[in-house]
């Protein structure tokens, strides 16, 4: 369950960077994710939370700019794929599934970057213009990573 909870946290930084940052940011400072004692502890403090929240805000607006380069251009795309790994080793962490939800949030985090693009481009398609898409991308984005963190409580419950 947890390599699929990490590659749904890379299909959210695939789609949106950030908001996978500051969702398992979030979930440490909150207790769902179990980093104390980790090279990842650094996630669990209120910095971390505020200054990866601010970044994913900030994302959400310049994603919607005209001068913002591609997702799929190479620092974008590894961009994604860094922070998804991360972000899936994030959720690995607390059950010693470390390179398993590695490899599976930069997977997702590929997943997400193309089939993210793809489907944005087809939904602008479809409203004859790009911000409903990017907006929907933005829910879609955020409401998964929110369901993924409440999710990871479950598991550890289980």
């Amino acid at each position: 369950m947890i390599y699929l909870l990490a590659l749904v946290i890379g299909v959210v930084a695939g789609l949106r960077t950030m908001v996978a940052a500051a969702a398992v940011a979030w979930g440490a400072h909150l207790g769902f994710l179990a980093l104390t004692g980790t090279w990842l502890s650094f996630l669990t403090s209120i910095w971390a939370v505020v200054i990866l929240t601010i970044l994913a805000a900030g994302e959400l607006v310049t994603d919607k700019l005209p001068t913002t380069p591609s997702r799929k251009v190479p620092v974008q795309f590894a961009g994604r794929v860094v922070i998804g790994a991360l972000a899936g080793v994030a959720l690995g962490a607390g059950f010693g599934l470390w390179l398993g939800a590695l490899i599976a949030g930069a997977i997702g985090a590929v997943v997400g970057t193309l089939g993210g693009a793809a489907v944005r481009a087809r939904l602008a398609t479809a409203f004859r213009k790009d911000t409903p898409a990017a907006l929907a991308e933005d829910a879609v984005a955020i409401i998964s990573a929110w369901l993924l963190i409440n999710a990871v409580t479950l598991v550890a419950v289980s």
